[in-house]
């Protein structure tokens, strides 16, 4: 996400899914007849919660995505959304029915393999009971024809996330949940998957989502937009901003980067500049981190007064508009560009760790500036310590502090404390090995621990005991 004190109250809320690592799947069946399903022993649902120890109800179990294949039409009159969903998986038990998180929105057809399915809306899930049971370790496709108005998911603590309606279009953004609002999905960072979006606006009006764009394609007063996020990615980072943009394609680094700036911005006022620097910024912070690590650059401003956030959109990052109304200002673009290695590449595995995302986002935001001249690391270390509340521990905020001073800020003190700890040469050797070493994958708190410890050499066990989870002040190395 954005700076922290952009964030509070603004956040999207959540909605989580398996626990799983990535598998592989081509999506197509065996060949093989699979047991009926209720008639074969040992064929149970797939769970309705993944288990997560933040929010342990959402979410689903029992299979493991590998990709989303999105046909959708959005009309921004109605504001209704319409299309099918292709949603390829590898059972991860015997499965006799499964459920994708889907909000507010009905289906009306769902296929297994081609097979024509059950599904029940129960709250804001499907409920999904294939013709067969889809035994352990086989692959499957499940197609779900739907529609509806979307509409966006409210968290009490944390605010609303998912699909926002505007007068000239929509936009689908949140953390850590919104995917759930516009497509069947198991919305949790562990089961990453890539994603496929065709999406059919009418004429004049752009629709932009994530990764390397396609071919558009005009007919009866419609365009179609395609967009193909290849790299496995966290449910919560796919978007689509629908509305009146200025699109920028060009190239950086031998791959495309797409910018959009709402129309109702200045084209060259301060947001527009501001997102011109894309290129710039991510060379840097490849200096810092290691090869960027996705097929495609760019970002995406919304003009909209419930975004008062920035959210790290997988290859696309998406800002409100509220962090460029002063002057041209790349802090948050180095956050959301920094988060590209550390949140979305290497995913955590359970919201808990969400300080190995934003902890090292905000560090980001401090190189940069020291690399712009503005201050020194040393000096925004020296400026958040001094009167810093330490009563909430970094490694266990609670679910209701994920976007948190402790996450940010302390977590921020804590990259430069190990740095402090083990210096330099292994500090700045492991920022770039763990995003290579765990590309595409997902990490725990206790992986980075044993990380820093083997790049370092050193027993970290006190130190991160202390930065983590002590309550009161720590002191400086």
């Amino acid at each position: 996400m954005g700076e922290q004190s952009m964030r509070v109250g603004v956040a999207a809320i959540t909605v989580a899914a398996v626990a799983l690592t990535l598998a592989g799947c081509t999506g197509k069946t065996t060949g093989e007849t699979p047991p009926r399903a209720g008639t074969s022993p040992g064929f149970t649902p797939g769970a309705p919660g993944a288990g997560d120890p933040y929010f342990p109800t959402y979410g689903n179990g029992g299979y493991d995505v590998a990709g989303y294949d999105l046909k959708l039409k959005y009309d921004p009159a109605s504001g209704r959304l319409q299309g099918t969903a292709t949603v390829s998986a590898t059972a991860t038990q015997d499965l006799s029915s499964l459920n994708f998180d889907l909000a507010h929105l009905t289906t009306s057809r769902v296929t297994v393999d081609g097979q024509a399915a059950t599904a029940k809306a129960d709250k804001n899930e499907l409920v999904v009971t294939p013709a067969a049971g889809i035994a352990k370790g086989r692959a499957f496709t499940v197609v779900v024809e739907y529609g509806g108005v979307p509409k966006a998911l409210v968290n009490p603590a944390l605010g609303e996330g998912g699909w926002m309606r505007t007068k000239d279009g929509g936009f689908a953004v949140g953390q850590p949940e919104s995917a759930s609002t516009w497509f069947p999905v198991n919305d949790h960072p562990r089961d990453k998957a890539t994603l496929k979006l065709a999406m059919t606006v009418p004429d004049g009006v752009e629709a932009i989502s994530n990764g390397v764009p396609g071919p558009r394609e005009t007919a009866d007063g419609w365009t179609t937009w395609t967009w193909t996020e290849a790299k496995p990615m966290a449910s919560y980072l796919a978007t689509v901003v629908i509305g009146q943009y200025r699109v920028q394609s060009t190239t950086h680094a031998g791959k495309p980067m797409v910018v959009a700036v709402p129309e109702s911005l200045p084209k060259d006022g301060p947001a527009a500049k501001s997102l011109a620097l894309t290129g710039e910024v991510a060379d840097f912070l490849a200096t810092k981190f290691g090869p960027y690590p996705f097929d495609s650059y760019g970002g995406v401003v919304i003009d909209d007064p419930r975004v008062g956030f920035a959210l790290e959109t997988q290859s696309r990052p998406v800002y409100g508009d509220v962090f460029f109304r002063s002057r041209p200002d790349a802090t948050v673009v180095a956050h959301e560009l920094a988060h590209q290695w550390y949140g979305d590449s290497v995913a955590i595995t359970r919201w808990q760790d969400i300080w190995l995302n934003e902890g090292f986002a905000t560090y980001a935001e401090w190189l940069w500036q020291e690399h712009q001249g503005e201050r020194t690391v040393e000096q925004s270390f020296e400026r958040v310590y001094r009167g810093f509340n330490w009563e909430v521990p970094t490694g266990d905020p609670g679910a209701n502090r994920i976007f948190g001073d402790a996450v940010y800020q302390r977590g921020s003190m804590l990259v430069h404390a190990l740095r402090r700890t083990i210096g330099d040469g292994p500090f700045f050797a492991l920022l770039q090995s763990w995003p290579t070493e765990h590309r595409d994958g997902n990490v725990t708190t206790e992986q980075f621990i044993a990380a820093a410890e083997k790049a370092s050499g050193k027993d970290l066990d006190a130190f991160f005991q202390g930065w983590l989870l002590g309550k009161t002040q720590q002191p400086k190395p």
